[in-house]
Order: structure tokens, then sequence, then C-alpha cells
């Protein structure tokens, strides 16, 4: 695990975030300037790269001239894509497939893990110890400090308890993450705790209990969740802080999450693609970490958007990963960049995003009572339990769930019988069984307001 830490070079990137924090935008454009050059340089050992970028030598590529990437292509092209020849599509899979690797080094150098299949197509991320060494200095030296004497004190975290609730069970960035750092500081093992969100409410609330946590990592739909069962009185315990990360944390969930617990809500914008995309300032605004990620909104036909204008989609670039190359990469996401400055002083650029918005869903237990199921987990239910992605959950009566998909024929057929199979399995054990499960083969999606399709939605 060793070789994806490199401390010095840590040490490095971490200076250099620090100080960025406070450079003016033209030392910001320097960074970017001279960070792009070594990317197009390391595109070249790219196969599928080294095609796309033809006959352009890189110290004359500008970033306009590198045509939009989809991550289906590139997945399908991924022995190509990446830069070294030793990583393999079958072999990361086949190390994905064992949870017991979460955590663990790739090859002993790679840090791996997958995305969540959000837009319908699932990913495979592999990054070495200097990318996460860009990961970790945005992580630790640009998320807020709502306590400062404690931070002062206590800098490494050493004496907080911090439980993420999220998906645990497969090579997420987040769970992956977690592993990572207990495996790297053992002093951690005794302040990181994982708590899997596919248990029950009621096993979820002993857990988070048993470990009294300081701090809650987890999606803004869950910190929703758990702030009614704080306020229900059945759960007893309460943060000092929360860290909500892939969803959309809308003001009305900060203020009802923040004002039950009596506690700040720190947000962040990130993807599997780049861990730390944009981070929350002193006023809450997030502020694009434009050193080391290059956003460009951009409408339906792939043409720039003006400033303060949202996008139908977005264009990622990678400056820290030279393994696997993400230029121009369509996240997909609706993203609108401010053109004003904000009045915390920072000169990164002020992002607002639309990201994720799907609904929690409340069911009926045979008895009547009232059974909440966070959309992630679901999710991550079909993705990893029936290998479905492409699909669309809608609650249309307290007792029936509709299960849609866009495929036809057999392999509808064979997905969605496995989707019931596993939804019902999962919806029995937190207390929902006999749910009438309906499949909708065939189906077409409208997009939401997100420009991506709402995955999980209740009806009225």
């Amino acid at each position: 695990m060793e070789r994806t830490f490199d401390p010095w070079r840590y040490c490095s990137v971490a200076l250099d975030v620090a100080v960025a924090g406070s450079a003016t935008a033209q030392a910001l454009q320097v960074r970017r300037d001279q960070r792009l050059q070594r990317l197009f340089e390391a595109a070249q050992r790219s196969p599928l790269l080294r095609r796309v970028l033809g006959r352009h030598a890189p110290e004359h590529m500008r970033l306009s001239d590198f045509p939009r990437q989809h991550k289906a292509e590139l997945m399908r092209h991924f022995d190509d894509w990446v830069t070294d020849p030793q990583v393999r599509f079958d072999e990361v899979r086949r190390f994905t497939a064992n949870p017991a690797n979460i955590g663990e080094a790739f090859l002993g150098r790679y840090v791996v893990w997958e995305s969540s299949g959000s837009s319908g197509e699932p990913g495979v991320f592999v990054q070495d110890a200097a990318a996460m060494a860009v990961y970790d200095a945005l992580e630790a030296l640009r998320r807020p400090v709502p306590r400062p004497l404690q931070r002062t004190l206590d800098p490494w975290y050493l004496g907080e308890r911090i439980a993420f609730v999220g998906a645990i069970d497969g090579h997420f960035a987040s769970a992956v993450s977690v592993a990572r750092a207990r495996k790297l500081n053992p002093a951690l093992r005794g302040v990181l705790h994982e708590i899997s969100f596919l248990q029950p409410l009621s096993q979820i609330d002993a857990a988070l209990q048993a470990i009294a946590p300081t701090i809650i990592g987890t999606y803004p739909s869950a910190a929703v969740v758990l702030a009614q069962e704080y306020a229900a009185g059945r759960l007893r315990t309460r943060p000092q802080e929360i860290w909500t990360g892939g969803e959309l944390l809308s003001p009305a969930m900060r203020q009802f999450v923040g004002g039950t617990f009596g506690c700040p809500v720190i947000d962040s914008y990130g993807a599997s693609e780049f861990f730390t995309i944009a981070s929350e300032c002193r006023l809450g605004r997030l502020h694009l970490n434009s050193d080391w990620v290059i956003l460009e909104p951009v409408d339906a036909r792939g043409h720039p958007v003006p400033p303060d204008e949202p996008s139908a989609s977005v264009l990622l670039t990678n400056l820290a990963n030279h393994v696997q190359p993400l230029i121009r990469y369509d996240l997909g996401d609706r993203v609108a960049v401010r053109s004003a400055p904000c009045a915390c002083g920072l000169q990164l650029p002020v992002i607002e995003v639309q990201g994720r918005c799907d609904d929690t869903l409340v069911f009926e237990s045979p008895g009547g009572a009232q059974v909440p199921v966070l959309p992630l987990a679901l999710s991550t239910v079909l993705e990893e339990d029936a290998g479905l992605f492409d699909f669309q959950l809608e609650q249309t009566a307290a007792r029936t769930l509709e299960i849609r998909t866009a495929l036809h024929g057999a392999p509808a057929r064979q997905a969605l019988q496995r989707a019931r199979r596993a939804l019902a399995d999962f919806l029995a054990r937190q207390g929902a069984a006999g749910v009438d499960l309906q499949l909708r083969p065939g189906f077409t999606y409208r997009p939401g307001r997100s420009g991506k399709v709402q995955r999980v939605l209740r009806r009225g």
C-alpha cells in the first residue's frame, strides 16, 4: 500500500495547494497551463489518445483542439486508453470483484475505484501516488474548518470519531479512501468507522449510537433521514460536524440537517473521475479547484456556455491523473460558473452544481409503519446485486414500485427479473416486505433538471 502514498510528493503538492488557495487568477492560470502541457505529454503514451491527438504535437495542442470524450467509448477501449500497458481491464475487474481488495493496491502501486453508474454506464478509474497526493491534499487543506481551535490542537483528527454512512461493500471512491487511510495510518483505525446504508434504519441508528461520532460523512439524502431520526428521538447521538457529498445539497436540506443537529454542514462536489472537484469556502460557496481540474460548461451541442448560465453538461479535464488521462470528458452534470468573485476573497472560481436529485422513498410496512429507503441504497442494490445499470425506479403508491429499463427483449426480461429478486430481498430486510414490484422494459426516460435521468423518484 505504501507505493500509493509518496510522503515527499504529498508534502510538495500540499504546499502548492496551500499557496494556490490565496494565489491570483493569473498565478492559477500559469499552474493550469503547465499541468495541461504535462497531461498532453502523458496522453502520448496512451494508444487511444495518441490516435485522437493525431499529428498535433503536445507543445502546440490546445484544450479546445481535443474532441469531447464519453465514458462508454473510453471504457470500451480501456486497454488502449491507459498509459501503463500492465494495467489491463480484465485484471482490474478481477481485482475489484473481490471485496477483500477494497483499499489495497492494484499491481502494488495503483488505487482503483469504480463509479456507481449513475449516468447508466459504470466506470473504473486507476490512480497512482501522484494523483492520490493531489486528492489527499485538496481534501485535507481546502475543507472549511468550523472548529479551528480543535484542528490546531488535533490537525490529524486523531481525537475525532468519524463515521461514514454509505456504500461500503464495493470499490467506490469513498469506501476505498476510508480503507486506504486506515491502512496508511493505523492510528486512524479507531477514528474512521464505516456503516453500510444497506442496513435497516434501526440498525444504522444503533451503529451510530455505539460509535457516538463527532463527525458524520454521508450523502445529503441520508443526512436528511438521519436528521429526521434524531428529531424523532430514535437516533440519540449528535455530531459536531456533518460532511456531505455525492448528491445535490439544497439550501433547504442544509438548513434542516444543520438546524436539527445544531452543527455545521460542510458540502463538497466530487466524482469518481476527480475526487474533490470543488470545495466549500467559509461562506458555504463551492470553489472549483481550478489549479488541478478544468471544467468546461457546454450546451447540448457541446458548445461553451457563458458565465452564469447553467450548462447542459460539463467537460472535465483531470490534470493530476497521467495513468488514465481524462481530457474533455463528458461528466453529465449541469454546472454554472459564476462571474462575480466570492466575498471570501478566494480567486478560485465559484460554481453552482445541479447534481443528482433522486428522492428518498417511503414505503408502508405490512403493519402500516413508515419505512424510508435511501435512493443510493436502491441504486447500489440494482447495480451490485442485479447487475442492472440502465434503470429508473418510481414509487407510484405506498406499496408499489415500478422498475424501468430502456433495454428490450430477452436481456431486459432477464435483467428485470434479477432486479425484482434483489429489490424484494432488500426491501424485506428493511421491513417493507410485500412491495408490489412492477417491471417496465423498453422505457424512454426523461432527463431531470440536473441534465441526467432521475434514477429514483416518487410520484406526487
